[in-house]
């Protein structure tokens, strides 16, 4: 049975300390950008992950199940978001740096991704069955870096456009590039992947980065603004899913030809559900879905709604109530080191062997989580930033010497 994809976090501070004075779970003033609830979104997301790769079948019947359904695809589309910040926090997030500070910003970002690049083959020729983003998410860095010094109504614009147009692009080309592999990106294969055919290709994931990158040029301080956020999360979603189900529901023979091009699963269920399988390039109902991996517009707008809900709903519960930091604190300390969370869930499927499980127990899922949580908390507790976030900083650190 194929896996579904792996998804790898980029940490919300994405300079190596220029936009930041300290971890941000020692800070909770919003303006700060290391945001409090970003971490924490970036937390609930790396645990949606974890569910995602070693959690049970998510084709159990009952609350589990739908759990372990809800993580698929949705987690990846949040980090993708979360990326966008990322890009604006190191390029400057109120307003873009320009001249030497401006060079050396571009930089910092570039050697990030080539960095990403290099590590995610490496990642992927390994063999595991994985699917491993961090190439994905270099090639995002370079793709939306000319975007950088654009204000948030353009980037939103520019982010709406993408979601319709691309993904018809993507569909028209894949026939021609070869079908979908959820393979190893490696030489001028790896290129065509991460554009077109990979578990992200670049043409149907881009407008998550943008969208992110929208998001973070706001004035996220604003209470008001921020449900204002969680509400457009939550019509988003419903507008992406809803108009799936209505459109599969209402458009003569739809449901039947995903059915026929599917696994065979429910395809009254690709509304929502990778269950009933991925799109093929010969099937034009594909278009209708919103499954989270089937890369349509409906997806992007779906998968975009929650993102922005849930980052809406954790930087208000952050803002509401000493306790809720307080009892977030774990959580919060892995989203401070989510690629750090991500080398170490990998280590740990294969250091116990769970490769070619089609789901696990759930205390599997649950010893995962407990046990990154209790590293995050340690090691939070000395450091400033987690053992690969430092690595990172100190290579992109090399910008500073550009004139």
């Amino acid at each position: 049975m194929t896996q579904h994809p792996a998804t790898v976090p980029v940490h919300s501070d994405g300079s190596d300390g220029s936009d930041a004075p300290g971890p941000a779970h020692e800070t909770t003033t919003a303006s700060t950008s290391r945001l409090v609830g970003m971490d924490l979104a970036r937390g609930l997301a790396v645990f949606g992950m974890y569910a995602a790769h070693v959690g049970p079948d998510p084709g159990e019947q009952g609350l589990t199940g739908f759990l372990m359904e809800l993580t698929r695809g949705r987690s990846s589309a949040l980090f993708a978001f979360l990326a966008g910040f990322a890009v604006v926090l190191i390029t400057g997030r109120t307003v873009p740096r320009t001249g030497r500070a401006g060079r050396q910003a571009i930089t910092r970002v570039v050697i990030r991704a080539l960095i990403l690049l290099v590590a995610g083959t490496a990642l992927t020729m390994t063999g595991t069955w994985v699917e491993v983003i961090l190439a994905f998410y270099g090639l995002y860095f370079l793709l939306v870096l000319p975007l950088y010094r654009l204000r948030s109504g353009p980037l939103a614009m520019i982010a709406a456009g993408t979601a319709l147009v691309l993904p018809q692009v993507l569909y028209l080309v894949q026939p021609a590039v070869g079908e979908r592999d959820f393979g190893a990106p490696a030489g001028a294969d790896g290129l065509l992947s991460l554009l077109f055919t990979g578990s992200y290709p670049a043409l149907s994931w881009i407008p998550y980065v943008i969208a992110g990158m929208a998001v973070a040029r706001l004035d996220l301080t604003s209470a008001t603004l921020r449900v204002r956020l969680a509400l457009t999360g939550v019509a988003a979603a419903i507008l992406g899913y809803g108009g799936s189900w209505l459109a599969l529901h209402l458009v003569p023979g739809a449901l039947a030809s995903i059915r026929e091009s599917g696994w065979g699963g429910d395809a009254a269920s690709a509304w929502w559900s990778d269950t009933a399988g991925y799109p093929t390039g010969d099937t034009p109902a594909w278009l209708l879905a919103a499954s989270p991996h089937s890369e349509t517009t409906l997806s992007i707008v779906g998968n975009t709604g929650v993102a922005l809900a849930v980052l809406a709903t954790c930087l208000i519960a952050m803002d509401a109530s000493p306790l809720l930091r307080t009892l977030a604190r774990p959580v919060v300390a892995v989203g401070t080191m989510s690629l750090t969370a991500y080398v170490l869930h990998i280590i740990g499927i294969w250091a116990l062997d769970l490769e070619g499980l089609t789901g696990s127990p759930l205390h599997v899922l649950l010893g995962f989580i407990a046990a990154m949580t209790l590293f995050a908390v340690l090691w939070s507790r000395y450091f400033s930033r987690g053992p690969l976030e430092w690595l990172m900083a100190k290579g992109s650190g090399l910008a500073r010497h550009v004139r």
